[in-house]
């Protein structure tokens, strides 16, 4: 199983400097948002090509470290119809380009779930996915176009809130190029903090098979509010996690995030001791 982080765990940085402060630090792969990880480069939307994406995924290799995931989190249900068309226009030329930068996975999550609760307080989730399925069947096309895959994140707060809804859209656009991107801690309630292995069976018999990445962080219970920190320092239990990964999905990439420049070595060194 490969291990990985966010490239821009270690800042913003020109392309050589970024790449030299990843190299030597215990991990496979980065997740890479290149507007987010790179200064010295424009990678806005139409400023990518083949070779831009050859070039950039060629200074991770001499590193040591490949590019195993694009990050480009945009709102697949921006209310402001243009902006939405922008931010979709963007990820299709990240999911023409992924292969060229050295991988096959676009990632995004899916906008907030309370966007449209102004306009329809009693329809807004219904508003909210009906956008979100005609954003993510548009961008099943161009994946399947390239042969890539999009990687969508759950998170409890947004349109894809749940377990059960991760594996509606997967229903409802049956693409063999939509898949998930598993963070467990997006995902889990305060009540299932008690009932962790529960929690965690029930989300890989629902999407198990389509997990493309997963994503590890901790979490505690403040004030009856959970917040994520980094692995190792909460009460998820991530050995548990890691053999459940492990059983389903062997040797996928792992990214951790809630992580700092300062904790990476100790963190990623934490969770290598717990791989099955």
């Amino acid at each position: 199983m490969g291990i990985g982080t966010l490239a821009h765990t270690v800042g913003k940085l020109p392309l050589a400097q970024l790449t030299a402060k990843l190299h030597g630090r215990g991990i496979d792969f980065v997740q890479l948002a290149p507007g987010k990880a790179i200064r010295d480069i424009d990678t806005s939307l139409g400023k990518l090509s083949p070779a831009l994406a050859n070039h950039i995924g060629e200074q991770f290799q001499r590193s040591g470290v490949r590019i195993g995931v694009l990050g480009c989190y945009i709102n697949p249900i921006h209310p402001d119809a243009q902006q939405r068309r922008q931010e979709i226009d963007r990820f299709k030329e990240h999911l023409r380009y992924a292969r060229d930068f050295g991988t096959s996975i676009v990632a995004t999550e899916t906008g907030d779930l309370l966007t449209y609760i102004a306009q329809d307080p009693q329809r807004y989730e219904s508003i909210g996915w009906s956008i979100l399925k005609q954003t993510i069947e548009e961008l099943a096309e161009e994946a399947e176009r390239w042969g890539v895959f999009i990687g969508l994140e759950p998170v409890r707060t947004h349109t894809l809130s749940s377990v059960e809804k991760m594996a509606r859209i997967l229903e409802e656009v049956p693409s063999s190029n939509l898949g998930v991107v598993f963070d467990p801690v997006n995902l889990i309630s305060t009540a299932a903090i008690e009932a962790q292995d529960a929690f965690l069976d029930q989300a890989f018999a629902a999407f198990g098979n389509r997990i493309v990445l997963a994503h590890l962080k901790d979490v505690i219970v403040n004030h009856d509010q959970l917040e994520a920190v980094r692995s190792g320092t909460g009460v998820f239990q991530t050995a548990s996690f890691l053999h459940k990964l492990h059983q389903h999905k062997p040797g996928i990439d792992i990214s951790l995030e809630q992580l700092t420049d300062e904790t990476v070595n100790e963190t990623i060194q934490y969770v290598r001791n717990l791989l099955p």
